[in-house]
This record gives structure tokens, sequence and C-alpha cells, in this order.
């Protein structure tokens, strides 16, 4: 969680992304900082209530000034290249329509808060030039000390409406922020950290057995006795309700990247499979639930074959590219895996070769259809 959520190690093997989105990262939590100082002179009417701090003080105001200005610089180049720039990853057909709106609102959102934040400052610091009274000199100013100029000719009372309106106005973006967060893929800052918390450990090539069959199978060779009353679960997953929280904890982190998807080489190929999709999709159909839209047709409109193709889960080769290429540890295999275990131990279908494969070993012992009693033939040539 430290190095994947916290230090964003994964983020950095693109230097460039990974440095902006590491600014915008620390921009966000460390201007939100100021939001305390902020919230504290809207309900006392102080002003700069912090400013007893001194040196430390101004040295805090600078940093938030250059971290704001950092960020919009971030932003706009990540509008730029989620827009402009022909990155195959942004033109995907799952991110038309809602995706990419919610993908640029939030960096509109993130942009206009910025702005606001040094807007009500440049106001603050117009009006302490003035000596006006309440507007105490406190604070240095790097960046908005250069838009300050521009209220000179302004009439006093104007600049201190200017300075509340852009106040109010930041207050209001963000609490209106965090309410449209929730509907967003920008979960994602919240979820990002429990996600590589509860990542799984294991080596990438290794799977998990089913619970039951491993029973069944230690049954029969008599290494354990078998239980005449456990009942026997599903196999796999047709639905979202057949999924751990922590898939679906997985589909709710996802923030969209398609690095995923970029890195897939069935997808790279041509094929119908994107491991965004699978998760996006995931989502879609648990919040369908959520929201009391699908519990009344739950059986008829499945996660399996109404939001994800049988297609699309037969083009995975399980080679785990997916898994690695996710900055926070999202395992897209892992519901792709059981989706395709119901396709073939509850619903005994299957893709014709896979189905002649698994006769072959039931009836062969091996892949190739031939007796096993001729299975050194090939020596005597």
């Amino acid at each position: 969680m430290i190095r994947l959520a916290f230090g964003q190690q994964k983020m950095q093997r693109n230097l460039l992304v990974g440095v902006l989105h590491l600014v915008v990262y620390l921009g966000f939590l460390i201007i939100n900082i100021e939001l305390i100082e902020i919230i504290i002179d809207g309900v006392f009417g102080t002003h700069r209530a912090l400013s007893f701090l001194g040196a430390g003080y101004n040295l805090a105001i600078a940093l938030f000034e250059l971290f704001a200005f950092a960020v919009i610089v971030s932003v706009v180049v990540f509008w730029i290249r989620r827009n402009l720039m022909h990155i195959k990853r942004f033109r995907s057909a799952e991110l038309k329509g809602w995706p990419k709106l919610d993908a640029n609102l939030i960096l509109i959102i993130e942009l206009v808060l910025m702005f606001l934040f040094l807007g009500m400052n440049a106001a603050d610091y117009a009006l302490q030039l003035r000596e006006v009274a309440h507007y105490s000199s406190a604070g240095a100013f790097p960046i908005s000390g250069w838009i300050a100029p521009v209220f000179n000719n302004w009439p006093e009372a104007k600049v201190i409406a200017f300075g509340r309106g852009m106040w109010w106005a930041h207050i209001i973006g963000i609490l209106g922020f965090l309410n449209y967060l929730y509907y967003s893929k920008h979960l994602h800052i919240l979820l990002a950290f429990p996600n590589t918390f509860y990542a799984s450990l294991e080596p990438k090539g290794k799977f998990e057995n089913n619970a039951t069959v491993t029973r069944e199978v230690k049954a029969m060779l008599a290494m354990e006795a078998a239980d005449p009353n456990q009942e026997i679960e599903r196999f796999g997953a047709k639905d979202v309700t057949d999924l751990t929280w922590v898939q679906l904890m997985n589909a709710y982190s996802c923030t969209e990247c398609g690095r995923c998807t970029a890195a897939c080489p069935a997808n790279q190929t041509g094929k119908l499979l994107s491991p965004r999709k699978i998760m996006m999709d995931t989502r879609d159909r648990a919040t369908e639930i959520i929201t009391s839209k699908g519990l009344k047709d739950l059986a008829d409109h499945t996660l399996l074959d109404h939001y994800i193709s049988r297609e699309e889960l037969w083009a995975c080769t399980s080679c785990n590219a997916c898994v690695e290429a996710c900055p926070i540890g999202i395992d897209p295999l892992s519901i792709i895996m059981k989706m395709r275990q119901y396709i073939v131990m509850e619903e005994s279908t299957a893709p014709g070769d896979l189905n002649a494969m698994m006769t072959n070993i039931e009836n062969n012992g091996a892949p190739w259809a031939f007796n096993a009693q001729d299975r050194l033939n090939w020596v005597s040539d």
C-alpha cells in the first residue's frame, strides 16, 4: 500500500505522467490543509486565523500557491492528452458518453477550484497592500501576487465582494465535489488505499483452487472424510452477487486509465476483450443492483451475457498483464476466471476446442486424442 498507493510506484513507469499525477495528488492533499483555515475564517469572521505561526505560515501559503499553479499545469496537460492527442487507450469504445464526460468534468472541477483559490488569495493580498481594516498583512503570495495588480483600479468594496465571492465559490465547489465523488470514477482517490492493502500477494501465475472441488478430490483420494451434509456452493460467478467484496472494491477503485487494456495481448491483436471494460461493467452492474433497479430482474439480467459477453471472457490468455499494469493492483483476471468457471462447471459449456481438450484429458490423461497405450509409439520411429 505504501509503495503503490502513497508512493505511486507503478505510475513512475512513464516519468512525465507519473510526476504530473504526483503533483495533482500532493496538491489535493496539501492545499486541503489550507481549507481548514478558510473554514475557520468563514465561521468565526477572522482573517488568516493561523497567521500567528509567523514565518512558517508564510512558507506554507507560498507552498500552497506553488502547488495550485503546478496542479493547473498538470490538469491542462492531462486534458490535452485525453482530448487532443490520439492516445489509443483514451479512444476505446467503453469511454464513449458518460465515462469521457466524467473524466473531463473532474479535470475541469480541479482546474476551477485552483483558480478560485488563487483568485481569493489575489483579492486578499490586494486588500492587504491597501492596509484595509481587518485585512492584516499575513502570508506570502508568489502566484496570486502577480494577479493582485488587476484590482488596483477597483473600488475597495468591489475587491472585498470579489474575494468573498471567490471564498463562497471555493467552499461550495469543494463540498459539491465531495458529493459528486461517489458517483464518479474519481472515488479511486479514496479506494486506492484499501484496494492496494487487500490486493493479493500471491505470485501472479498462481490461481486459486475452488474450495468445493478441492474437498471433493481429497474425499475421492481418501485424504479426508466426505461430508454428506456439505452444501454445494455455486461454482464461479454469473453475476456480481457471486463475486467477493474485494473484487467489487476493485471495480469501484478503477479510474478507467486503460493501462490494463493497453497491456492486454488479446486486445492488442484485435480481440474483443478489454480488461478496463470488465471492471467498468462489473461496477455498472453492482450499481444497478445497489440502486434497486436490478433486483426485480436479477435472474434474467446478469453480469454474464448482458454486460460481459462470452467472447470477451474466452479471449483472455490469463497472462496477468492487466494485473501487472494496474497502478493500484486491480485484478480483472480474477473476475474473468470466475465467470469462465461458471460457464464450464455450471452450464457445462465451453468453446469446442476446450471441450475436446477436457474430454481427452478425462479419457486419455492428456490433451491429445491418443490412447494412453499408444503413447510411446513415436519411439519406434
